[in-house]
Formats: structure tokens, C-alpha cells, sequence
């Protein structure tokens, strides 16, 4: 006969029920649970998973992004000046016609930069300068002596070496000179308007683009021509530049405001009229009449 309770018989335990009963709010896991589930008994008994045991590379960059900080380069570093050449087409193709075609009341560096200044335009817009006025000034040399019998054209290297040391000069000096000055006069009277030393070369890097157009028209052997290019790219680089740094001087001293607002419009005015004088200008005089008197001796000279 079997007995009354089969002892392999599944019997509820009545302490488990009974400690339900008295807590119920109490958290239960199961076998299915630790098997299908493992994250959701790591939530329930607190425990929370070593972090030394992941990829701290990983870790590093996940935290630095959501943080949204990145440890900056030294500056004299290539890291450090990688990220000013990080820059996309068509934002250099808007500062470019934003430096051609400025407006009354709009700063470039606000408009433009955005706080994000670049050397990539820069750079090329002062390489491509260099080699504009080099090539067109050793065309213009050779089509103002063609058709001279005693004229031999012998290409003038030095000219690109000449132009570049002007261009590039023009472009980090001056910032530089001009963001020493700027600093120095921010800390004296509390300017709330400040640029950065980038932000400055990038501007003046930027202004030069119209005279690339305006060197290539210099070929042209036209004095008149010549003259209006040069006053049409002084006003509209000018203007870029006057527009830029007005903000940044106009709470100072009268006296200051006249005096560095006039320096960066005749360094302005220097460099276009010095290359216009160095590389396009007529032949000498006196270099004509000593060919000529240089023939006339030639011809009076009797064979013997």
C-alpha cells in the first residue's frame, strides 16, 4: 500500500511561504532567471562590474566624448596644428568670397570663423600669391622687351624667393605684432572683445585672395589697368580687414584707435604698391639710353 505522503512526492516548503507572506516586497530569483538573464541579477543584488577589467583605451575615448573635452596638444606639436588644416571645402569657399565681398557690419571672424579658425586657406591662398606675382611678373618683363633685338629673356627664379619672403612675412608678422599689441591693450582697459592669435592670421590670410585676380590682370601692359586692379583689391581687402578689427580697438583711446587702425591700412597699401613697383615696373631709363649709346658706338666703330 502506498502511505499517505509519498516522501518523493514535490511538497511546497511552508517557511518559504510564510517569509513571502511576512515580506512581500522581497526580490526572488529564480534558476531560469540566472541562466537566461545574468544582467538582470547583477541590477537586483547591487553588484556592478569591474571596470579595470574592460578596455581603458576605450573607456579613455568613450569618456572623453561624452564630456566633450580633449586633452589639447603642446603647441609645438604637429597634433597641435593638425586640427587648424581640418576643414571642409565649402567652408573655405565661403570665407574666400566672405573675404572678396565684405558687408557694413559684418566681422568676419563672427561670421566666418566661428571660432574655428583654419591655415589651410591661408597657406595656400599666400602660395598661390607668391607664384601669381613671380609668373606674372617675368610675363610682363618679357612682353614689355618683346620684339627688341637685343633683349634675351632669361627667367628671374629670385622673384619667387623675393615674393614669398613679402607675402608670408605680411601674413604672420603683422598678426603676430598685432595680437601682442591687441593683448597688451586688452589688459589695460578690460576690452570685452578679444581674438586669438589664429583667429588673426586666418583673417589676414583670407584678405589676400583678392589680389590674386588683381596680379593676374597685372600682366596687362597698362598703367591705367594696373592702378584701378590695385585700388579696387586695397579698398575690398581693406575693408575686410577695417571691419574685423573695429570692434577691438573702438573702446580705446582715441589716439589708439586712429593709430592702429592707420597701421593696418598702409601695411596694407605697402605690400600691394611694393610688389606693384618691384615686379611690374617699366625698365629704367637710363639702362635704355646706356643700349643705345652702347649701339651708336658699336656702328661708329670702323672694321679692320
Amino acid at each position: 500500500m502506498a502511505s499517505a505522503k509519498d516522501p518523493f512526492q514535490f511538497q511546497e516548503f511552508e517557511e518559504a511561504g510564510n517569509l513571502l507572506e511576512a515580506n512581500r516586497d522581497a526580490t526572488t530569483i529564480s534558476i531560469e532567471d540566472d541562466v537566461v538573464n545574468p544582467e538582470k541579477q547583477r541590477k537586483a543584488t547591487g553588484f556592478t562590474p569591474d571596470v579595470d577589467n574592460e578596455d581603458p583605451l576605450g573607456n579613455d575615448d568613450e569618456t572623453e566624448l561624452l564630456s566633450g573635452q580633449k586633452k589639447s596638444a603642446p603647441f609645438w606639436t604637429f597634433e597641435y596644428y593638425q586640427r587648424f588644416f581640418d576643414i571642409e571645402t565649402h567652408h573655405v569657399k565661403e570665407r574666400i568670397v566672405g573675404s572678396v565681398l565684405p558687408w557694413p557690419g559684418k566681422n568676419f571672424i563672427h561670421v566666418y570663423l566661428r571660432r574655428n579658425p583654419d591655415l589651410y586657406g591661408p597657406f595656400w591662398i599666400c602660395t598661390t600669391l607668391v607664384f601669381a606675382i613671380a609668373i606674372s611678373g617675368n610675363i610682363s618683363n618679357f612682353l614689355v622687351h618683346l620684339g627688341k633685338p637685343n633683349y634675351r629673356y632669361t627667367p628671374e627664379f629670385r622673384k619667387v624667393t623675393i615674393a614669398a619672403t613679402a607675402i608670408f612675412s605680411y601674413a604672420w608678422l603683422v598678426p603676430l605684432a598685432l595680437w601682442g599689441f591687441l593683448l597688451w591693450r586688452n589688459n589695460k582697459i578690460m576690452n570685452l572683445v578679444s581674438y586669438s592669435f589664429m583667429e588673426i592670421v586666418c583673417v589676414y590670410g583670407y584678405s589676400l585672395s583678392i589680389y590674386i585676380p588683381a596680379v593676374v590682370l597685372w600682366i596687362i601692359p597698362y598703367e591705367w589697368l594696373r592702378w584701378c586692379s590695385i585700388v579696387v583689391a586695397l579698398c575690398l581687402s581693406g575693408s575686410v580687414l577695417a571691419l574685423t578689427f573695429w570692434p577691438a580697438v573702438r573702446d580705446d583711446h582715441p589716439k589708439v584707435i586712429i593709430a592702429i587702425m592707420s597701421a593696418i591700412v598702409v601695411l596694407n597699401v605697402l605690400l600691394a604698391v611694393g610688389c606693384k613697383a618691384y615686379f611690374f615696373s617699366k625698365p629704367e631709363p637710363a639702362l635704355l639710353v646706356e643700349n643705345s649709346a652702347a649701339k651708336e658706338v658699336i656702328k661708329a666703330t670702323p672694321l679692320q
